[in-house]
């Protein structure tokens, strides 16, 4: 097991899938991509980010193209 597995251990079958997502993606995702990629409906997303980024495990940012729009990814 590595070290970037052990904080997710504890979480929930989404946010894991959520989590697998954005490490495998190309940088920063929106919810909408993730929830494209995942297969989860958008609420199952939203909450699984949610929880990751009060873990502390990803993080939000606002791209300098949309400042409207939020992406996330691993820390």
């Amino acid at each position: 097991m590595t070290d970037t597995a052990a904080p997710i251990e504890s979480h929930t079958p989404s946010a894991k899938l959520v989590y697998k997502v954005l490490e495998h993606g190309d940088g920063p995702l929106s919810q909408k991509e993730i929830a494209k990629e995942s297969r989860l409906p958008i609420r199952t997303v939203r909450g699984a980010i949610y929880d990751l980024r009060d873990a502390g495990i990803v993080e939000e940012r606002t791209p300098v193209t949309d400042p409207r729009g939020r992406v996330y990814q691993i820390v």
